[in-house]
């Protein structure tokens, strides 16, 4: 390939990438402003008629009901996104995602409409939920799917690395609202992060419509190799892949959502440290998790998706007690510590190659479909992990240890499921495949 060439293709990869990350990063911020939103102030607003802890739960299950919508978009988008493209999806679910998030910024409280506030809440939640489930698959594979062979692992990390500025902005925005008075901050402060989405769905839409439907799909189409229902084939002809990604998920999903929305209800409820203390940890972390998500990437192309995947489920394993050993310490730099490691050792290590890794284990008729099940699927056991946490923390009579020793378990199934995967950073099913036809 001479110099003009690999320029070209190099600013084709950068619009791409921008094309995933923008929407990536709207979604994931108004999924998270959700998250924080169920830790601190949900229960006041929406569920004032029970006392903090069983509100807080209440809160938490909203939460995990977006979950539960997750593999319903995934199932839906992923059919559609394997049939008619990955780039007309991927407009749709953002339109779906950012208007759910604006509306319940415009939402009434418990105390303007009783009962109706939390159902709404709800329905709205499911709303994030369905778009939320259709979009992570069609953005990652329209960034994999134009990246060069042997440089996948690094391209496909840059979206995943959306998560953190997700994390990034929706925390930062959240830690400015908390400065305000309590009273302002129930009233009408809170409403300001959900109502900041428009901003970012009009940018995410303007861009996404300026990317090109993925080479692979294109190829795929030309040679009239689409399956008419993929969910179906994908079960007959991947099983084993799927159940390993499946559990291999798991990890990551759980170790997330404990790291983020239930350690901030944790600290500032359980330990009666400032809200702020949390938020801050978040943030760091994720300016962390910005720069090492792309680096991790990297070197799945060099050593392989397993090696880092495994190294990420291991280390929730071993850290899954220090954890909460560390925060209880009521000290801020040791808390901050924690959860900087925490966050960037263990989930972030793992969903930083996990689009590249989960979809290079099917074929690329049922891609988007593979994808979107194996990571919507195990989002369900995540979306409801802050009210397990929070479940087993009442069980233990305040005490962390059981919500550790729930962490450890979940990491080190996953640990399993990911030694049981194939390697294929060198060479993806479907490549395996066209190499077995060719030889017929």
């Amino acid at each position: 390939m001479n110099t003009i060439e690999s320029v070209t293709d190099r600013k084709k990869m950068i619009k791409v990438v921008l094309g995933s990350y923008a929407g990536a990063l709207m979604e994931w911020y108004d999924f998270f402003i959700y998250g924080t939103a169920s830790a601190l102030i949900f229960n006041k607003l929406f569920f004032p008629q029970v006392d903090a802890l069983l509100g807080t739960i209440l809160a938490f299950a909203t939460f995990g009901v977006g979950f539960l919508a997750r593999p319903l978009g995934g199932i839906v988008f992923g059919h559609y996104g394997d049939k008619i493209g990955r780039k007309k999806i991927l407009i749709i679910t953002i339109i779906i995602m950012g208007g759910g998030t604006f509306l319940i910024g415009l939402l009434p409280t418990y105390d303007q409409i009783g009962i109706a506030a939390p159902i709404i809440l709800t329905i709205l939640r499911i709303l994030q939920g369905i778009g939320l489930g259709g979009e992570y698959g069609g953005a990652a594979l329209i960034t994999i799917e134009h990246a060069p062979r042997g440089q996948r692992g690094f391209w496909g990390s840059l979206p995943q690395s959306a998560t953190s500025a997700g994390i990034l902005v929706a925390t930062g925005v959240f830690a400015l609202c908390t400065r305000l008075p309590e009273a302002d901050l129930l009233s009408w402060g809170w409403r300001i992060p959900f109502m900041l989405s428009s901003v970012l769905l009009i940018i995410g839409v303007f861009i996404r419509s300026n990317v090109p439907e993925t080479p692979e799909f294109e190829k795929m189409k030309a040679k009239k190799k689409n399956v008419n229902v993929p969910l179906i084939e994908l079960f007959k002809k991947y099983p084993k892949n799927i159940l390993i990604a499946f559990g291999a998920r798991l990890a990551e999903t759980v170790s997330s959502n404990i790291f983020n929305a239930f350690c901030i209800a944790y600290i500032s409820t359980q330990l009666g440290m400032p809200k702020n203390d949390a938020l801050t940890g978040i943030l760091l972390a994720s300016v962390i998790g910005l720069f090492v998500c792309p680096l991790y990437g990297y070197l799945s192309d060099k050593i392989g998706r397993r090696p880092i995947y495994m190294a990420g489920a291991a280390f929730l394993v071993i850290f899954a007690f220090p954890f909460f050993y560390f925060i209880n310490m009521r000290d801020i730099t040791i808390l901050w510590v924690a959860i900087i490691l925490g966050y960037n050792l263990g989930p972030t290590l793992m969903f930083s190659v996990q689009s590249v890794f989960f979809s290079e284990l099917v074929g690329t008729q049922v891609r988007y479909s593979g994808l979107s099940i194996a990571y919507q699927g195990s989002a369900i056991v995540g979306g409801f992990t802050p009210l397990i946490a929070t479940a087993l923390l009442a069980r233990d009579g305040g005490q962390p240890w059981y919500v550790a020793g729930y962490l450890c378990l979940i990491a080190f199934i996953s640990l399993i499921c990911a030694y049981l995967a194939v390697e294929t950073f060198r060479q993806d099913v479907s490549e395996t495949e066209e190499a077995q036809e060719q030889d017929i």
